[in-house]
């Protein structure tokens, strides 16, 4: 019970960190703020920012406790989505294909239904479209 308490708080201070972080205009400031979440909530920004989907998979099935897992996957997802609106191509398109492989994982293994994480998915389709693996 302490343990699901403890990752639900740490997913609303999560979210409420990225949404300070959407408030941030420049793009330089928003990348450098991404870069300090993902170190923080995730996992260092050094390997993450350069792994593949089958790295990331690799680093995630090392976590035991599936609830703890699963959630550190919907906050990887959500900052690649976000950082993909503060780089170029081709970069751009790999974040968005790592956030809808994350996205997808999370919706198919979770047990919580988002009807904004589908539509996180459904934006991804529409920009990346056949870029998809």
């Amino acid at each position: 019970m302490l343990q699901r308490d403890y990752i639900q708080r740490l997913i609303r201070e999560f979210m409420a960190a990225l949404e300070r972080m959407l408030e941030k205009k420049e793009v330089e400031v928003r990348h450098e703020k991404i870069k300090e979440l993902y170190n923080q909530y995730v996992g260092p920004y050094a390997f993450y920012s350069i792994a593949t989907i089958e790295d990331v998979m690799k680093a995630m099935a090392g976590i035991d406790d599936e609830e703890k897992r699963l959630s550190k996957m919907d906050m990887l997802a959500e900052l690649y989505y976000h950082e993909a609106d503060t780089v170029g191509q081709p970069a751009r398109d790999e974040l968005l294909n790592k956030a809808f492989m994350l996205f997808d994982y999370v919706e198919a293994h979770g047990d919580t239904f988002s009807i904004e994480r589908r539509n996180k998915m459904a934006q991804i389709k529409q920009k990346i479209g056949d870029a998809l693996y």
